[in-house]
């Protein structure tokens, strides 16, 4: 018998896989149709999935993410959940996460607020998401010093000025550096009344948004320089990091602050500051970070979460 080439076979796989799934066609009309097995025709949409023919995504109905965030509240002391459906595509899954972000703000800006602005990708995801937006004249302070990469549109300030061109108001720029090489160093920058007096708005905003970092060889503080792959496998491994809030402050999976060679290196709100902030916003969209959600909730700095399903779930399950 001769055998199908490999075009064939996927033109097969596809064709059955459009009878099935789009044409709901029953696996025994089409064993008919194309003069094969009933078990035949399973193994070969089995095969379609798992040769990316066929991608299933489940679309969770409203009910069900208010279910994940009721678990959630009855565990932890928070404000709410925003809860994004699960994607496979990292990017696609940062911009639902965004946009639910997006829209709480949204509806909960009050006009005048001050908001400080953490930095990362997610939250620069938020300052990006499209949409029409009520203006609000709010004023919004980066939380956190500048990177060593000029234009980084990841920078607290450069999404600062972003959300401020979003929802209205002003943005204040934190005029220090980030990341500095010792703890002398950054007591005399913070001794600059220009730089105090920034921090000590931020300090007291209505609402501050920040990131939620893992431990793993590609984090975002790798790419800036701040840590080597090794450092981050070593506060990991033999310190029991599992996270940071903000971009350096780090704890372990019981939320207990822990020192690492980033202590006193960084400008910026420290977790104590932001548990005196009324309204924290944590973000984490990454599929990988449901340990790091966990020992950011156990801190007590985070009102609200805004994560996939499949992390709060996972969160859940680990929790019971």
């Amino acid at each position: 018998m001769e055998k199908n080439s490999p075009s064939q076979d996927t033109e097969l796989l596809t064709e059955i896989a459009v009878a099935y799934y789009q044409d709901e066609i029953t696996q025994e009309e089409i064993a008919r149709k194309f003069g094969i097995s009933r078990i035949k025709v399973g193994r070969l949409l089995k095969r379609a999935k798992e040769e990316g023919i066929v991608e299933i995504n489940v679309r969770y109905h409203p009910v069900f993410s208010t279910r994940l965030e009721q678990q959630l509240l009855e565990r932890f002391p928070l404000q709410r959940a925003l809860i994004a459906l699960d994607y496979q595509d990292e990017e696609e899954q940062r911009r639902q996460v965004a946009a639910l972000v997006s829209a709480h703000l949204a509806q909960t800006l009050k006009d005048n607020a001050v908001v400080a602005v953490g930095q990362g990708r997610n939250i620069a995801a938020v300052a990006d998401h499209p949409g029409n937006v009520p203006i609000r004249n709010c004023h919004f302070i980066s939380g956190i010093g500048g990177t060593h990469r000029p234009g980084d549109a990841i920078n607290a300030d450069h999404i600062s000025r972003r959300l401020a061109r979003k929802f209205g108001g002003i943005s204040e720029t934190l005029y220090a550096p980030a990341y500095v090489e010792n703890r002398a160093l950054k007591e005399s920058f913070m001794q600059n009344g220009t730089i105090k007096e920034t921090l000590d708005r931020a300090r007291k905003a209505d609402i501050a948004l920040v990131g939620i970092g893992d431990m793993n060889e590609n984090s975002y503080m790798v790419k800036l320089g701040w840590f080597t792959p090794h450092e981050i496998i070593d506060a990991s491994l033999n310190q029991g990091v599992t996270g940071d809030v903000a971009g350096y402050d780090f704890f372990n999976a019981q939320g207990q602050h822990v020192d690492t060679v980033m202590n006193d290196r960084v400008i910026g709100l420290s977790i104590e500051e932001l548990r005196k902030i009324p309204c924290v916003i944590a973000i984490a969209s990454e599929n990988t970070k449901a340990m790091a959600i966990l020992g950011a909730l156990r801190t007590g700095a985070i009102d609200i979460i805004a994560s996939s399903a499949q992390n709060i779930r996972t969160l859940l399950n680990m929790t019971k």
